[in-house]
């Protein structure tokens, strides 16, 4: 069994998406950030730097922060979603890339754009610009694959399970997700997948799964 301590953000719908996919047991641990839970004394000894995702497995007695290396961890348990080879470090190239580029500079345009437009114009340009260029990489990684690690067709790994909860934010970006299609038809394969479907609705319902 496994503790997921978890918020509905991107990083954390990315392990929730991961379990859903995986099939294993786990509980839900509300970490309400908007509440400031991030920093309780208890939440702190697994996450010392307040922030969600965290996991306990209790199988291995395993605890872990960081949305990414828990995608790692639960790989490597599984044997899932991870391909062997040299592919491996294909898909651990592009969850790197998430890590950091794709999630740090579309988490600015969220606060810049999102949540306190007009403070400054020139962050919100930058931010923005980024983000595009960021979707023009992602649009061509993607062209000719259905996912993005692997040649040809690709296979479905972590990097796109890492992706995609970002992704799944256009409308806040102000993208126009119809101008990268290839981005866009690998966010509408994801969609299909009931794990997605699930694990975007944990720890509980916001609002329906954006469509372009």
């Amino acid at each position: 069994m496994i503790d997921l301590y978890s918020w509905t953000t991107p990083n954390g719908r990315k392990v929730s998406i991961m379990l859903e996919e995986l099939g294993v047991d786990y509980n839900v641990k509300k970490i309400d950030i908007t509440n400031k839970d991030q920093f309780s004394e208890s939440f702190l000894k697994l996450s010392p730097n307040n922030k969600i995702p965290a996991i306990v497995d209790y199988e291995t007695g395993v605890s872990l922060m960081e949305s990414c290396a828990i995608l790692l961890y639960l790989a490597e348990k599984h044997k899932k979603f991870l391909p062997e080879g040299d592919e491996r470090f294909r898909a651990i190239e592009w969850l790197f890339w998430q890590t950091s580029g794709l999630g740090p500079i579309l988490g600015q345009v969220h606060h810049f754009t999102k949540y306190n437009k007009g403070i400054s114009d020139y962050s919100e340009k930058r931010y923005h610009d980024e983000a595009l260029r960021l979707y023009s990489v992602l649009d061509k990684r993607l062209e000719g694959r259905d996912y993005i690690a692997g040649e040809n067709s690709g296979e479905y790994s972590i990097a796109d399970i890492a992706c995609w909860p970002w992704i799944s934010r256009f409308e806040w970006h102000e993208v126009d997700l119809k101008s990268y299609s290839n981005v866009c038809s690998w966010y509408l394969r994801m969609v299909d997948r009931p794990a997605v479907q699930k694990g975007y609705m944990v720890p509980h319902y916001v609002n329906d799964i954006p469509v372009p």
